[in-house]
């Protein structure tokens, strides 16, 4: 199966194996020392010789400015000067640009923002998925939802009405969309995920996915996936509670069909894993914090392109059990590459945490560059 945006185009760094279980440290704001689960895998990812241009770019960096590589940060899409600021300050890799205010999308505030990022350019996410999550329809108008879309278009047409909205998003400055959504559903329309998706039939998901991917990319946003490994036929909403989702064996003939052939989408496709129990796979913790699920994307379904989590600091399936700068490293330390936030605040604790676990072993350096690898590769800073 074809990988996308392999990280072995830096020639670099190791492995894709995730580490860290973590399970045991919610809520008592100490982090433990890794567990054999977390170091068998460590050891394990060493597969790349550290070298290459990605490396150069890495040794330039302090532990704290590698550790802001990772993180994408929500900003007030109101106020281009906090978001300046944020990036000036803390070097964050990623940006989040979430809500319905445009000031951030007019009068080049996004080219300020990218000024202050430096050398290394910030990534500047938004999730216009179409229908009620978009982001620019003040600006230039709406597009349908993914529901309406598959039942009142062709997927050639998906395609080019994508591209066109990706132009859009482009020339505002944005470079990665939230979406395509590929979770499976006909559930009511105003559902956590609802018509948010193309259909409950994975083939029709999947081509209408596909399509929509391959426009943004062709306008030169990349698209993500979302939310591995399928909240379509979750028990509820994670934004309010942890959520289960049906079993494993059962995931696999249905909610994971998406994903068994990445080679469908853009080579520049990222995956966005949910805040999901999954029986048989994530023994009660969020996939987005278990090192299962990200070994299940990775070494099954042969991804290896940037892996993000969905939102750690708004959602209560994590909330609920985790503070924010725990749940950040629980993600790094189970293998997503990019932990994201909605909430602007929090970035100096959140770095500070990850310093002393990268100096103390508890987040080891192959696992951040490993990461930093493909985030950087993304960014096309290298490779």
């Amino acid at each position: 199966m074809k990988r996308l945006m392999l990280a072995a185009a830096c020639v670099a760094l190791l492995g894709t194996a995730a580490c860290g279980d973590g399970g045991d440290q919610a809520g008592d704001g100490n982090t433990a020392s890794p567990s054999p689960d977390q170091q068998d895998t460590q050891q394990t990812s060493a597969t790349q010789q550290p070298g290459g241009e990605c490396a150069g770019v890495i040794e330039g960096l302090s532990p704290r400015e590698r550790a802001a590589q990772l993180l994408v940060v929500g900003v007030d899409p109101t106020d281009p000067a906090a978001a300046v600021a944020l990036v000036r300050e803390h070097r964050v890799g990623g940006i989040f640009i979430g809500g319905n205010p445009t000031a951030l999308f007019t009068d080049n505030a996004l080219d300020r923002v990218q000024e202050a990022a430096g050398d290394i350019p910030v990534s500047v996410a938004v999730d216009d998925e179409g229908g009620r999550v978009q982001r620019i329809d003040e600006l230039v108008g709406p597009i349908p939802s993914a529901r309406q879309m598959a039942q009142s278009m062709t997927p050639q047409e998906v395609r080019e009405l994508a591209r066109e909205r990706g132009e859009q998003l482009s020339a505002r400055g944005v470079t990665v969309d939230y979406a395509p959504v590929v979770d499976l559903t006909d559930g009511p329309a105003n559902g956590v995920i609802g018509d948010r998706s193309f259909s409950a039939d994975p083939q029709t998901a999947t081509e209408y996915a596909a399509a929509f991917a391959s426009g943004l990319s062709e306008a030169g946003v990349q698209p993500v996936i979302k939310h591995f490994p399928g909240h379509g036929r979750a028990s509820g909403d994670s934004h309010q509670e942890l959520v289960q989702t049906p079993p494993l064996d059962e995931l696999r003939t249905h909610d994971l069909v998406p994903y068994e052939d990445l080679s469908v989408y853009p080579d520049d496709t990222q995956v966005m894993v949910g805040h999901l129990d999954v029986p048989g796979l994530t023994d009660g913790q969020p996939a987005s914090l278990s090192p299962a699920a990200y070994r299940l994307l990775r070494d099954e379904y042969d991804y290896d392109g940037v892996v993000l989590t969905d939102d750690l600091g708004a959602m209560r399936a994590v909330t609920d059990n985790y503070t924010l700068d725990e749940a950040v490293l629980l993600a790094l330390q189970s293998g997503a590459d990019q932990p994201l936030w909605s909430s602007g605040g929090e970035v100096g604790p959140v770095l500070d945490k990850l310093e002393a676990a990268m100096a103390d072993g508890q987040l080891s350096q192959e696992r951040v560059d490993e990461a930093l690898t493909r985030v950087l590769t993304a960014k096309g800073v290298c490779g």
